[in-house]
């Protein structure tokens, strides 16, 4: 995948992503007024836009990416703040040991771009050896709904002066995946329009399943919601959030 054309266009194509939401969904579930001097690990923090919420709240805050143009972006955001995070590039699913955090978040559907239910454990165990006793792994995912009905065989489409896209959505390799074809027509300085392709995979699970792959890396489901919401997952359900607590070693 391709990310450096995506990388520079990913805010303006995200400027209504509901950043404030999953950082009260964070705040909510550590039950928090602010994050001051909890230490987080920012798993796939894409531009950083989330990342600098929770630096602007006081955590300490380290981002991981799998996109080096992406970290590129949040770099130059967090030096026009007169911020340095640590930012590292690296594999979500291979982490190596970063530190000890007190909580590890992974939002916007990162997790629901890797390809297997193996790549998925992965991820989990990397992301456990990270995490404190007690510490929070908190994450969201796509419901099997929304990549059944929302997405497979849709098409979006939206038409700025400087950026328009056309986005196709198809079944993917595997079951409850979708495949995403994104076209994009980028204003150039000479006022013409320069098209760009994305190939973006993402594939999804049962709640039961992640639950059953969270036990395996350590974690204790704590709660298990819906859109934003304190509700549990029901079929309409669109994203789904887990709350999990590493366990005591020992």
């Amino acid at each position: 995948m391709n990310y450096q054309v995506f990388a520079a266009l990913y805010d303006q194509l995200m400027a209504d992503a509901p950043y404030d939401e999953w950082l009260s969904f964070t705040k909510k579930t550590l039950g928090v007024d602010y994050l001051e001097g909890i230490q987080i690990l920012d798993v796939g923090c894409g531009t950083g836009e989330l990342l600098l919420s929770m630096l602007d709240e006081g955590a300490d805050v380290t981002g991981v990416d799998l996109s080096s143009e992406m970290l590129v972006v949040a770099r130059d955001k967090c030096m026009k703040k007169g911020v340095s995070p640590l930012l590292i590039h690296q594999d979500m699913r291979k982490l190596g040991d970063l530190g000890q955090y007190d909580v590890a978040t992974i939002f916007c559907d990162s997790l629901n771009y890797l390809e297997t239910p193996d790549d998925v454990k992965a991820a989990l165990h990397s992301v456990s050896q990270n995490v404190v006793d007690n510490g929070w792994l908190l994450f969201d995912v796509h419901s099997i709904s929304k990549i059944e009905d929302e997405f497979v065989g849709q098409t979006f489409a939206d038409s700025e002066e400087e950026i328009s896209y056309i986005w196709h959505s198809f079944p993917g390799e595997y079951q409850n995946s979708v495949e995403h074809e994104l076209t994009f027509f980028v204003k150039q300085e000479n006022g013409l329009y320069e098209r760009y392709e994305e190939l973006h995979k993402q594939r999804t699970y049962s709640v039961e399943e992640y639950t059953t792959w969270l036990l395996e890396a350590g974690f204790e489901v704590e709660a298990v919601t819906a859109d934003f919401s304190s509700e549990i997952p029901s079929e309409e359900s669109m994203r789904i959030f887990f709350a999990a607590r590493k366990k005591k070693r020992g």
